[in-house]
């Protein structure tokens, strides 16, 4: 066998853009290494806060997202994803860039969920800013018209440190603020049939909403895990 190179790092196929925060990542969050049954490969992009990437369209910062999904591809990923549902904004400016497969945002699956649905059942989202996820959001993502949208907004702990980049988290009232938001979306909706979660840091508390409301729950760490399957299928 001859072997060849070409690559800075080798056995992370997902590289992942991540934005410039500092709360506490839990295990099952994307942004800790530990939640992944493979190897990632991070790049942080700097001046990408989460106040500025949801609630201000991270205006200002596609060149510098760019710039990092081009680091990647040079060190040696073969697919990329973002850490944020938010930049779904950036789907098309960044896999016209990269020579490798693009994932921005978990949104990105709420279409094919509702095509493994019962007749009558669809998905809703779960986002931590209901006031700031625009159709614009939706619409890149493929997201269906009329699509349900619940929000951890007004809830004690999980939007106000996540976004506010607060060093403590309290991770008992961060689950409360998601599955109480979960059952708040179901109830409101009777034909609620899965639930996607936009935000990559709700993520730790997708088997807390999933008993609560007894439905499938969706997130990026799912689709990143078909990503990468694709990207490295398994050998048999």
């Amino acid at each position: 066998m001859i072997a060849t190179g070409g690559k800075s790092i080798y056995g992370a196929s997902v590289g992942i853009l991540m934005l410039d925060a500092r709360f506490p990542r839990i295990p099952g969050d994307m942004g800790n290494a530990l939640t992944w049954p493979f190897p990632v490969h991070y790049r942080i992009v700097r001046e990408a806060s989460p106040d500025r990437v949801v609630r201000q369209r991270a205006e200002g910062l596609l060149d510098h997202f760019i710039d990092a999904a081009r680091d990647l591809v040079a060190d040696g990923v073969d697919g990329i994803t973002t850490n944020c549902g938010f930049l779904s904004l950036f789907q098309e400016a960044l896999a016209e860039t990269v020579p490798v497969p693009v994932l921005t945002s978990s949104l990105m699956q709420v279409e094919m969920v509702n095509r493994l649905l019962p007749a009558g059942k669809r998905a809703g989202i779960l986002t931590i800013s209901g006031s700031t996820l625009t159709q614009a959001h939706l619409d890149t993502a493929r997201v269906p018209a009329g699509t349900p949208v619940g929000t951890t907004e007004g809830g004690q702990e999980f939007t106000r440190a996540i976004l506010g980049n607060e060093l403590q988290l309290n991770v008992d009232l961060a689950r409360q603020d998601n599955v109480q938001a979960a059952l708040s979306l179901q109830s409101a909706h009777s034909d609620l049939g899965a639930i996607v979660l936009e935000c990559t840091n709700m993520c730790p508390y997708a088997a807390d909403i999933a008993r609560a409301t007894g439905l499938p729950v969706f997130s990026i760490v799912t689709l990143v895990s078909w990503f990468q399957a694709g990207l490295r299928p398994p050998q048999f």
